[in-house]
């Protein structure tokens, strides 16, 4: 018998194939449930939380400001106004901005390659709203930040 080990999880090859598609999982002799929940279909088609999802994390919130606030940016020009995020996660976040349409990248055709990031027409008009967000948050910080 095949035993599978992780970190915290013992799991021999017979336990977890009985126990696969209950999604039970074998934690120091315990066994835990995973719960699955029936989603309600109004969630399913909610705008707020679909289009939030692509765009609301911190990371793309603050490229989408950069490329705003100063026109059109290399990455490194973006890593560098942006010094806590992480060249990967900042890689990854252009990347999802770009298949959603609120940037564009242009790629000229140059030795070394030379890539540029700007804003598209779409980004353009979700500003005023981040804006309006960022006025807000300037507006309340204090009161937000005491709750740490």
């Amino acid at each position: 018998m095949r035993t599978i080990f992780s970190q915290k999880y013992l799991v021999t090859q017979r336990n977890f194939c009985n126990f696969a598609v209950d999604f039970i999982y074998i934690k120091e002799r315990t066994c835990m449930r995973k719960i699955v929940k029936e989603v309600d279909p109004r969630y399913l088609n909610c705008p707020i939380r679909h289009v939030i999802d692509k765009f609301g994390d911190k990371w793309s919130l603050l490229v989408l400001y950069h490329l705003h606030k100063n026109g059109t940016l290399r990455f490194n020009e973006l890593h560098r106004d942006m010094a806590d995020c992480s060249q990967k996660m900042l890689s990854q976040t252009l990347k999802r901005l770009e298949q959603i349409g609120l940037i564009a990248r242009t790629i000229y055709p140059e030795v070394p390659p030379r890539v540029e990031y700007n804003m598209t027409d779409r980004g353009e008009s979700l500003m005023p709203h981040i804006s309006a967000l960022i006025g807000w948050a300037v507006e309340h910080f204090e009161e937000i930040a005491d709750y740490e």
